[in-house]
């Protein structure tokens, strides 16, 4: 078996202390694998956000061991983690995070600028990728002009143009209408399809986690056990 490109072993997360504290994840274990699309399902306040918050290495967890390609993550330097974050990592959120009056090529390329890539290559990746995402004719457009659907598709455009491993997508479709949310899904699984790109999708969205080639389901800060694949296995009655 492959080593996963994400594995969580037993892993914790709390907020505030004394009366205040809140787990927001309690002793959760996940591998992802290259190449799947996986879904974190769960209510508002499960806690799913936050696991993909420690898997994307954007937060570090309290307890328990993350690994990225068999790694411990807690032993990656700064910089490194930084360039994970930067190259081999794309993130889609719900809310856009566009820099409203900077053009629609100038936020897409925003990761290459970071990288320290040179202004032509950076032009050059960023409008292919405008291109991939049929956005191509909007790059010199401010993002505030951007449709709901076009602004999601130029946050996917920025998550590509570095041609990263994993895409996070959390409520991808969260602003969208159904008919926008529905061509959005179509991209993101295209790209996990057609390149290979690990897909990991946040959602409360049933259909569109079925959509995935698994789910995890978070309740209450831990992997549900009532909608594990082996309970969900059993036949009614309980009885295997």
């Amino acid at each position: 078996m492959t080593v996963p490109v994400l594995s969580a072993r037993n892993i914790g997360k709390s907020y505030g202390s004394g009366a205040n504290r809140f787990d927001a994840l309690t002793g959760v274990s996940v591998d992802i694998h290259s190449g799947e699309s996986v879904a974190i399902v769960g209510k508002s306040g499960s806690g799913k956000s936050t696991l993909m918050h420690l898997l994307a290495l954007l937060d570090d967890p309290d307890t328990g061991e993350l690994l990225v390609e068999g790694t411990d993550a807690k032993k990656l330097k700064g910089k490194e983690v930084n360039r994970l974050r930067n190259q081999d990592f794309g993130f889609v959120f719900q809310q856009f995070f566009l820099t409203a009056n900077a053009s629609v090529l100038d936020n897409v390329v925003l990761p290459l600028k970071i990288a320290g890539i040179g202004p032509k290559e950076r032009k050059a990746r960023g409008m292919a990728a405008l291109e991939q995402l049929e956005l191509a004719d909007k790059a010199r457009n401010k993002a505030i002009n951007l449709s709901g659907g076009q602004k999601q598709r130029a946050v996917i455009a920025r998550a590509l143009v570095n041609n990263p491993k994993v895409i996070f997508a959390d409520e991808p479709t969260g602003n969208l209408d159904t008919a926008t949310g529905a061509v959005v899904e179509d991209i993101l699984f295209a790209l996990n399809k057609d390149q290979g790109i690990t897909l990991i999708i946040v959602t409360h969205d049933s259909d569109l986690a079925a959509r995935c080639d698994r789910q995890i389901y978070i309740r209450d800060g831990r992997e549900d056990p009532t909608r594990s694949p082996e309970a969900l296995a059993k036949p009614a009655g309980g009885h295997a």
